[in-house]
């Protein structure tokens, strides 16, 4: 897989950040960041981005969103004969069929399945492929956008006109956490393709699990992308949600878009792709192998007293590889994106600038978690914290709501940062179920 950020540093920035949660004892979700390894290969396949949650008794669950955040990335980039679209649906189908037969073959592990959100960055825009209720969001300016469909009992309901969108007039007795559609259960599924969606610079893309947009609103999550750089944002989303209860794994995974996408040689990587002489085109391993074979034949047949067989052996060998090479490295066909829309996307949009109302949220929350790290007797070096709680101070009196936010989320990150760190060494400090 494609692992080369630091040649898209000057116009991306990513993120990604897996937590296992406050009550969950193992993390079955999953995630996965592909960037291209150079100029030729963004514009041919992108930059991806993965998000999986697992389901499953045991281990299940987690084998199963592995299993997908690596088989999907590794089978859309072998699929180079299909276009980026065709590629991306047909990679999510051919692992789900991965999956549904590992666990057909094994009683521990059969049912198991997992939510997918894949996110291809292209030249022609932003394409995802979707199954289940983890989401895509895209933030521009002071907008969210949600370009998912929830794959739940309830958006269904939704959908068919049997719920209102108002949450409070949801009856108790319909349960929120079903879904209807998951990879792995079954031998095929139904994967929805989104897109391609515009990007333009300033956009920032987040894909999640429910653990996240179970415990947030949207508004919420725009507001803290908002404040923050992709990298403290993400670690400020799995903090809060923790705060908010942390019932299950968190998954996040930010890409925001600084620059239009060029490597900073691209010019002249550009120019040897236009002009065909880019990596070369990959030949099937059994051209090479007859390559070997036909010529041994010869040989054989030559010994044997055959010399027209060994001659007719020798010619189609060298037909073989005359055109291995011709296909190997003169131009190929350059394949026409379908750019027409796919999916009905974006399915909500949310206004989210940082405002007073927001400030007072995540200043109760700095004021909750000091409150109990006091009472509780929590570990906690207060001296770099300090100058943070003091600038959001600051400007929260200049009424600048975004520095505010900003240095509120950063002290909660440091207190939450520490307490963390604490847990895993066994120490007693704990957090969960303040709020």
């Amino acid at each position: 897989m494609d692992r080369q950020p630091g040649i898209w540093d000057h116009c991306l920035q990513q993120a990604a950040v897996t937590d296992v949660g406050l009550r969950r004892s193992n993390n079955q979700d999953s995630m996965a960041v592909a960037l291209a390894a150079s100029q030729e290969r963004f514009d041919s396949r992108g930059h991806l981005f993965m998000v999986a949650d697992g389901m499953g008794a045991h281990a299940a669950g987690e084998l199963a969103s592995k299993l997908a955040t690596d088989v999907v990335p590794l089978t859309y980039h072998k699929l180079v004969d299909l276009s980026p679209p065709e590629a991306l649906k047909e990679a999510v189908l051919q692992a789900n069929r991965y999956i549904n037969g590992r666990g057909e073959a094994d009683l521990e592990f059969r049912g198991m399945g997992t939510t997918v959100d894949t996110l291809v960055i292209l030249p022609q825009g932003a394409l995802i492929a979707h199954v289940g209720d983890s989401r895509v969001y895209r933030l521009r300016e002071e907008c969210l956008e949600q370009l998912t469909f929830d794959h739940s009992l309830v958006w269904e309901m939704r959908a068919a006109g049997h719920l209102s969108e108002n949450e409070e007039d949801i009856p108790s007795f319909i349960p929120r956490n079903v879904i209807t559609r998951s990879m792995g259960p079954n031998p095929e599924v139904q994967a929805d393709l989104e897109g391609p969606f515009p990007v333009q610079t300033g956009d920032t893309f987040l894909l999640c699990s429910d653990g996240l947009s179970g415990q947030l609103s949207d508004c919420r999550i725009g507001q803290i992308l908002g404040c923050l750089e992709p990298g403290e944002a993400a670690q400020a989303l799995v903090h809060v949600a923790n705060l908010r209860g942390g019932p299950d794994n968190i998954t996040v995974v930010i890409a925001r878009i600084t620059g239009p996408q060029r490597t900073l040689d691209s010019p002249k990587q550009k120019a040897n792709f236009e002009n065909g002489n880019g990596t070369p085109r990959p030949v099937h391993p059994i051209i090479w192998g007859l390559l070997g074979i036909l010529p041994s034949l010869g040989g054989v047949f030559a010994l044997a007293n055959s010399p027209k067989v060994a001659l007719a052996l020798l010619l189609a060998a060298f037909l073989v590889g005359c055109g291995a090479l011709i296909y190997r490295y003169t131009k190929p066909h350059r394949m026409v994106f379908d750019s027409r829309p796919r999916g009905k996307g974006p399915y909500r949009q949310t206004l989210c600038s940082p405002d007073a109302e927001f400030i007072d949220w995540v200043r109760d929350l700095v004021n909750q978690l000091r409150e109990a790290a006091e009472k509780e007797s929590w570990h906690v070096d207060w001296q770099p914290i300090h100058p943070h709680q003091e600038a959001g101070e600051t400007a929260t009196r200049d009424a600048d709501f975004v520095k505010a936010g900003r240095e509120y989320l950063r002290v909660i990150c440091q207190i939450m940062g520490q307490v963390r760190q604490r847990q895993t060494r066994n120490e007693p400090d704990r957090a969960a179920g303040i709020f």
